[in-house]
């Protein structure tokens, strides 16, 4: 609907469908991800997908879709070059059932910065949402006429929950 709305013309495939359950464009690769999947989502359908080739860090908990959304953006980018920013609920950052998938995103080097926002933030919702960076090469190198700096193994953290004015 937001790219018809603003004019934005693209191969959306031959029917309506999505990527995540009927994916139209499976050897898609996006360099870019931009997303803001339903939080906590509790009936996905995880028994539709039991043994998916996204849940390669895990299979995601059938009570919550957080990160099924997760690996399923992580499926899509670009294995070299891929970055992704979504967001989440703060849940996801301590959910007990996805502790194993979380560490093997972080000991492969995907995570590239949590960013707890401040709550009020969006008219849906008063509460405090996590924005979280994807980075399949943390290496750095020149990009876009700019020197980037090696970031493999960090992991950036900013906590915005008390910011409350504009800073400059």
């Amino acid at each position: 609907m937001n790219m018809a709305i603003r004019g934005i013309d693209a191969n959306l495939g031959s029917y309506h469908a999505d990527t995540f359950f009927n994916d139209l464009h499976k050897t898609l690769k996006a360099d870019f991800i931009m997303a803001n999947p339903p939080f906590n989502l509790s009936n996905w359908g995880a028994d539709k997908l039991k043994a998916d080739v996204r849940w390669k860090y895990g299979t995601p908990p059938s009570g919550n879709a957080n990160y099924a959304w997760i690996l399923h953006i992580l499926n899509k980018l670009n294995v070299s070059r891929g970055i992704a920013g979504f967001l989440l609920a703060n849940g996801a950052l301590d959910d007990s059932d996805t502790l194993e998938i979380r560490k093997l995103l972080i000991e492969s080097d995907k995570v590239e910065a949590i960013i707890v926002l401040p709550r009020n933030m969006f008219y849906s919702t008063d509460i405090s949402v996590t924005l979280w960076i994807l980075n399949n090469n943390k290496k750095g190198g020149p990009w876009h006429g700019r020197q980037l700096r090696n970031r493999t193994g960090e992991i950036l953290f900013i906590d915005l929950r008390t910011w409350n004015s504009n800073i400059y």
